[in-house]
């Protein structure tokens, strides 16, 4: 009975260890994220200019988006650069995916080089430089010249400035890449001897093995890849000097929530701009889960 008691004690004193040493974390995810998630939804229902006291004014915040044109455009904008970039960037990830999966001499190298873009993720040089590669003077306009093929402002004119960034985004495809080359090397080396044996060509084997295999990885990357163009900002608002470029042609949703907060000082509307990006994402993720059914396949023969 003692010892059963004393089991107990133990029991519960490293429990409350446990939660002492939760502690922190429980302060950040309560005073960083849930306290100020819940701020904004108030603040959201507000006018607010970050001056003076926030004034309830209802839905009127949500109303007026329907009235916003600039709102209209950062939309079209930022769905362009998803429906366009996301695609872009799983080809290229996947294409160089196979590639590094063969068996070459040295190949560590060629991954490390592939890799390196990623890590630098969506840094302010990166943006500066890739601003610099493709301005009127930058090195992408002088070797057109060297053809004789007059350059374009890739980076200052509304019809190539989106198209830009998309390469930017593609160009960045490190991770993705690697998630993917991980997925390759689980596939059994089995089942393309079989179809060999069979007298299956390379696209069948691709079409019929690797996709279906790799389906579950396709399914992570596309879910990560449409998260992250939707929050898209840092090399949109320094390519466009944080106005949005010419003809509102760079003005992404979040650079624009961006400019509504802290240089409209309207918190209140950036706030419910916020709140609509969270739904949107959370829809969309949504649709690609329950599309998902009808096209990602796991070992077992089940889809999920």
């Amino acid at each position: 009975m003692e010892e059963s008691v004393i089991k107990v004690h133990e029991k519960k004193k490293n429990i409350i260890i446990a939660y002492i040493f939760l502690l922190p974390w429980f302060v950040g995810i309560i005073g960083l994220v849930i306290g100020p998630m819940f701020s904004s939804l108030y603040l959201s229902f507000t006018q607010y200019d970050l001056l003076t006291s926030p004034e309830w004014i209802g839905l009127k915040n949500y109303t007026n988006m329907f009235n916003d044109p600039k709102l209209i455009s950062s939309i079209k904008v930022t769905l362009t650069f998803t429906f366009l970039g996301v695609p872009i960037q799983l080809f290229s990830a996947l294409f160089v995916a196979l590639l590094l999966n063969k068996g070459l001499k040295g190949i560590g190298i060629y991954r490390t080089v592939y890799y390196i873009p990623s890590l630098l993720g969506g840094s302010v040089a990166v943006a500066l430089l890739w601003k610099n590669i493709f301005g009127l003077d930058g090195i992408i306009n002088d070797f057109l010249m060297v053809f004789g093929i007059e350059g374009k402002g890739w980076v200052s004119h509304p019809s190539y400035v989106i198209y830009t960034l998309i390469t930017l985004s593609a160009w960045q495809f490190g991770s993705t890449m690697v998630i993917f080359l991980a997925g390759l090397k689980q596939i059994p080396g089995e089942l393309y001897e079989a179809a060999s044996v069979d007298g299956a060509t390379n696209f069948a084997k691709f079409k019929s093995i690797t996709l279906p295999m790799l389906s579950p990885v396709m399914f992570f990357n596309l879910v990560m890849a449409l998260i992250g163009s939707l929050q898209v900002f840092t090399s949109a608002f320094i390519v466009s000097g944080g106005t949005g470029g010419p003809a509102n042609s760079t003005l992404f949703y979040t650079l624009y929530l961006y400019l509504k907060g802290f240089s409209y000082f309207e918190m209140g509307y950036a706030s419910a701009m916020a709140w609509i990006l969270l739904i949107s994402i959370a829809v969309l993720t949504g649709l690609v889960f329950y599309t998902s059914r009808y096209w990602v396949y796991y070992e077992d023969g089940g889809k999920l």
